[in-house]
């Protein structure tokens, strides 16, 4: 009993440094900007549809790039903007932690579409948002060359998670935690 109560101290303790590492290490207006639109030409340059997705979006969150490591416990953090009408409104950070089998290190881009102004309003009124919990987000796979069918969107929220090489597979976002970064 004692060796898991140790271990979720440590991993507590984990996750909470590593969110306030990143908060404290806030990326610049500019940086989060470029980053971000990086990740949507990426995103409508190689997926098939993409650029439909976000026309009908209410608002959509780019992560451009989430960090994730752990050697047994793990955590990952990354920042963001929120966009509505094409235009950043605000900027978020995401955090998570696990514990489990792991090794190694990651980074990823994420975009959460919000289809359903209702849900998008949600959003934005709450202080902190997990994923999970607070609402449930669609994530969206596509085999190699496929293209995305809007027809067939019919969730209020669906994100996309991808890397370099196009849409990454069997990933889940519960658990993750994305709060405004309060900046001037």
């Amino acid at each position: 009993m004692r060796f898991f109560s140790a271990t979720r101290t440590v991993f507590v303790m984990i996750a909470m440094a590593m969110t306030f590492a990143g908060a404290a290490e806030a990326a610049s207006k500019a940086k989060i900007e470029r980053r971000t639109d990086n990740a949507l030409h990426e995103f409508t340059d190689t997926i098939s549809g993409a650029d439909a997705v976000l026309a009908q979006a209410a608002g959509y969150l780019v992560f451009p790039s989430i960090k994730k490591a752990g050697i047994g416990i793990g955590g990952e953090y990354g920042q963001g903007a929120l966009r509505i009408g094409g235009k950043t409104v605000a900027y978020y950070s995401t955090a998570a932690a696990s514990i489990g089998f792991q090794l190694g290190a990651q980074a990823r881009r994420q975009i959460i579409v919000f289809l359903d102004p209702e849900a998008l309003k949600k959003f934005r009124a709450s202080s902190g948002w997990e994923i999970g919990v607070d609402a449930s987000v669609a994530v969206i796979t596509l085999d190699a060359g496929g293209a995305i069918d809007t027809t067939q969107l019919n969730q209020p929220i669906v994100a996309f998670v991808f890397d370099g090489k196009g849409l990454m597979y069997n990933l889940s976002l519960e658990g993750s935690k994305i709060s405004r970064i309060k900046q001037d």
